[in-house]
This record gives C-alpha cells, sequence and structure tokens, in this order.
C-alpha cells in the first residue's frame, strides 16, 4: 500500500523487517508451544528492492535451539512481473527469540526432533 513506501517507490525495509519478525514469531512460538519475545536480530540482508505489486512469499528454518532460546533463518522472495514471471530472493535474516512464560520469564523450550 502507499503508506508502505519509501520516498524511493519501493517498499519501506522496515515494513518488511515487520514481517519476516511475524513469520520468524509463528514458528518459533509453534516449537516453543507457547509466548516468545524477540530477543535479537542477528543478520538481516536486503538483497533488492521490493517492489509495488510484489507478491512476497516468506520461509522461516529453525536454525539453533537453546535452553530458552530459538533462532530461526527467515528468507522473503518476491514474485513480480505477472507477464513473464520472476522470482527474486529480496530478502534474508536471521533472529533469535526467547520462550516466555506467563509471567514473561524464559522457560525451558523442547530440543529439535533427532533427524
Amino acid at each position: 500500500m502507499p503508506e508502505n513506501t519509501n520516498i524511493e517507490g519501493d517498499i519501506f525495509g522496515g515494513w518488511i523487517m515487520a514481517q519476516v519478525d511475524i513469520a520468524g514469531g509463528v514458528l518459533a512460538a509453534r516449537h516453543a508451544r507457547g509466548r516468545v519475545a524477540t530477543v535479537a536480530v542477528n543478520s538481516f540482508q536486503f538483497n533488492q528492492p521490493v517492489q509495488i505489486g510484489d507478491l512476497l512469499s516468506l520461509y522461516a528454518e529453525i536454525v539453533r535451539v537453546g535452553n530458552t532460546s530459538i533462532t530461526i533463518n527467515v528468507e522473503v522472495y518476491a514474485q513480480r512481473n505477472p507477464e513473464e514471471i520472476e522470482i527474486v530472493k529480496v530478502t534474508e535474516a536471521t533472529l533469535t527469540y526467547v520462550a516466555t512464560d506467563k509471567d514473561r520469564r524464559p522457560r525451558k523450550v523442547p530440543p529439535l526432533p533427532a533427524k
């Protein structure tokens, strides 16, 4: 939407960051089986601008599980040019979430299942 664009007419990076945090948080909460809080943005890289009209897909993967924390990689792909579809990776990030109890104190999370 127009309110999500920067002065160059591309999608504002802060909006993309929020979507990445949501995607990572959904996977972290699912693994933690409850509330999580973002505690770190370990890395965040914008590879290409997101253009108005791009259709975004976000893919999240658990890369590490600690005692109370879960680290997630999120990749964002844009589908653009409907006449001749092109798919490009526009953003990638790694975030860490901590599981919290009802008092918002850190709590243990289950380990990753064995492969």
